[in-house]
């Protein structure tokens, strides 16, 4: 333990190496290089796969890259959360920027595709931790926080003083991220239902504009994260591009450069989860990551197959917008495969939002256990 003192002579240690500038440079580098490196391998990962013709391979890319870079003893890492909010603002820009009236049509049959989404959820965390204590002889509260089907950093917010293997749980949320980043893409196009893309290149949306509506997201995402809500910058920039393209007061889509390097530093984050993590460490979570991930798909698709039923909405967008992956992840996602994006980040975001709801009450009944 650190007393006073010795806060006291660290804190002026730092001042006197912080006059000489020597600290703070040391500092920067420190902070900069891991994720610089990473990026460097998550833009490699992306020109591999574009080569190869791979599904969205500027997210798919850098995922397995940055992924296999870790499991390799390369100490790759997360950018800071201010750059990380920046990416998330410029993802969100691009979801925005896919609404048009039809979409607004369409909303009508929303409250259905959300009925159905709260019932996948209930399935999937009702059925999978007990599969996982019966099978992986896990304790209740480490399958619950395993199983959770997204907003993991809530949920292992409020596991404090709960017992817990909470590497287990990182290892296999982390797993079941990257199993849908790369699989997702794949069972879209070998489905061949993937939209036709428009053959003529749509126009760039003018630099000031842009600029502008960037400085407009991110103090969205600001306000919204002063109220603690999940993905706040991604949700500020949708919020954004949505009220200026629907109003005509912005014209043109993001940045090519601009959103290519954005989906290159998600897949690079996503890949990112697995630095530190040992050969053994993987093996012994693996087949539980699995489990999760093929379960709670399935549980999923069964819902999203009963809603196509019923809506008669094009049953690609539903799997998509009930798959229980990372929010930013799906919805940069169906950005790349053009299906239309605000109902899947709607989708998402009402996925966390109801599991803000859900989860307490199983973490403190694991607390009281």
């Amino acid at each position: 333990m650190i007393d006073d003192a010795g806060i006291v002579a660290g804190y002026d240690g730092a001042i006197a190496s912080l006059q000489t500038g020597q600290e703070w440079n040391w500092m920067a580098t420190e902070t900069w290089r891991g994720p610089l490196i990473t990026f460097a391998i998550a833009a490699l990962g992306a020109v591999l796969t574009f080569a190869l013709s791979f599904p969205a391979p500027f997210l798919t890319g850098p995922a397995i890259a940055v992924t296999l870079a870790g499991l390799a003893g390369v100490k790759t890492a997360a950018p800071p959360q201010r750059a990380r909010d920046a990416v998330f603002i410029i993802l969100g820009l691009t979801i925005g920027q896919g609404v048009t009236p039809e979409v607004f049509e369409a909303m009508r049959t929303w409250p259905v595709t959300l009925a159905a989404l709260a019932a996948s959820l209930f399935a999937i965390i009702w059925i999978t931790p007990a599969i996982l204590v019966r099978f992986w002889s896990m304790d209740a509260t480490t399958a619950f926080l395993s199983s959770s089907p997204g907003h993991l950093s809530y949920v292992l917010g409020l596991s404090e003083g709960v017992k817990a293997d909470l590497r287990t749980v990182s290892i296999v949320q982390s797993i079941r991220v990257l199993a849908l980043t790369l699989l997702v893409p794949v069972a879209v196009t070998l489905t061949g239902q993937v939209p036709q893309q428009a053959l003529e290149i749509p126009a760039e949306t003018a630099p000031v504009p842009l600029a502008v509506m960037i400085v407009a997201a991110a103090c969205a995402g600001y306000l919204l994260a002063r109220f603690r809500l999940p993905a706040a910058y991604l949700i500020g920039g949708m919020l954004v591009s949505v009220v200026a393209h629907v109003t005509g007061l912005v014209s043109g889509v993001m940045s090519y450069w601009l959103a290519a390097v954005a989906f290159v530093s998600l897949g690079g984050l996503i890949g990112s989860r697995f630095s530190g993590v040992t050969w053994p460490q993987l093996r012994r979570a693996l087949g539980a990551g699995v489990l999760v991930t093929v379960l709670s798909v399935a549980l999923a698709a069964v819902f999203a197959v009963i809603t196509h039923w019923i809506t008669g909405m094009e049953l690609i967008a539903i799997l998509i917008a009930f798959a229980p992956g990372g929010l930013e992840t799906m919805a940069a996602m169906s950005v790349i495969l053009g299906i239309d994006p605000t109902f899947v980040a709607s989708h998402h975001v009402a996925r966390l939002l109801m599991l803000t709801a859900i989860v307490p009450f199983f973490v403190l009944r694991g607390r009281r256990n």
